[in-house]
């Protein structure tokens, strides 16, 4: 015998819940951002209002861009700044390697040559070596060299020592710094594999210390193209001396100013997108996917829209 047990009823299918509306965030307004955008061009507006209201022959800058004098000034401040980079980079080196050394002679030499040579100005230094001569009458180097003190510290030689041999103090603490950011370990696992102390520099410790020294070595042949400027104390023909004479000579003296200024613009813009790339090969070790450069963005943004359209 079976018994038919009634099923209970099923509810009636109901209807689905409503959505909740989406949430339409207003951004919070920053009226002070206005006051300040508003600020700053009203400043702007007045600068170019004063340049513009003076007498300045604009006319005479592009005129002048290219003069022999100006383009000649040019090429020895180049100069003077590449090979002043280089005396600072080697001898900056040799003493970042001294102060790591375990000797106390090398170690204390190195430590007065920073201490001096960054506590005096490099206005002051070019001064010293080009009066020199008042002190020492001859230079006599007895095996190798023996001459005038006054032929032989020509003012090309003043502005090279000057700059460069200051610029030494600072490379060499840059340079201290980038090897202290190596780890320990890897120069104790490079001696347990039998390198000695300096085919592990060379090999293992300044290659990966190159990641930290470059871009402030970067910033420094910046800083050093604007501070070969001062060379002009010790009659070193660079731009600044080129746009003096020019100036002096055409009666257009704060153009030629304006113009030394927009070359060193053009050099340091140069020299900016140069340290960049250069950053850009010594980080490849650092992280996973370096982020897209300029033109890497701007060819993207330019192939999107193609892209686009082509897929449509």
């Amino acid at each position: 015998m079976s018994v038919d047990v009634d099923k209970p009823a099923e509810p009636p299918a109901s209807a689905p819940p409503a959505q909740p509306e989406p949430i339409k965030a207003i951004p919070v307004r920053h009226y002070g951002r206005w006051v300040a955008a508003l600020v700053v061009i009203g400043l702007l507006v007045l600068l170019v209002r004063a340049f513009a209201s003076g007498k300045v022959n604009w006319g005479a800058i592009p005129e002048y861009m290219f003069n022999t004098d100006i383009l000649k000034g040019l090429r020895n401040t180049l100069w003077i700044t590449v090979l002043s980079m280089v005396i600072g980079i080697v001898l900056g080196v040799v003493l970042a390697v001294m102060r790591q050394s375990k000797n106390p002679v090398t170690k204390s030499v190195a430590w007065f040559y920073v201490w001096f040579f960054r506590g005096t100005p490099v206005y002051v230094q070019l001064f010293l070596w080009f009066n020199l001569g008042l002190v020492f009458q001859y230079i006599d180097i007895m095996p190798i060299y023996k001459d005038e003190w006054s032929d032989f510290m020509t003012p090309f030689l003043c502005a090279l020592l000057g700059l460069g041999l200051n610029e030494a103090a600072y490379m060499a603490e840059i340079c201290r710094a980038g090897l202290n950011a190596v780890d320990e370990g890897q120069t104790e696992a490079a001696h347990a594999l039998g390198m000695s102390h300096g085919k592990t520099l060379r090999r293992i410790v300044v290659p990966q210390a190159m990641r930290v020294i470059v871009p402030p070595t970067g910033n420094e042949v910046i800083n050093m193209l604007k501070t070969s400027s001062l060379v002009i104390a010790v009659q070193y023909y660079d731009l600044l001396q080129a746009a003096q004479n020019v100036g002096r000579d055409s009666g257009v003296v704060v153009e030629m100013l304006i113009l030394a200024a927009a070359w060193y613009l053009i050099a340091t813009t140069v020299l900016s997108i140069g340290q960049y790339y250069l950053e850009r090969y010594y980080a490849r070790g650092s992280s996973r996917q370096l982020p897209p450069t300029p033109f890497q963005r701007i060819k993207a943004k330019l192939a999107g829209p193609n892209r686009a359209g082509g897929t449509a």
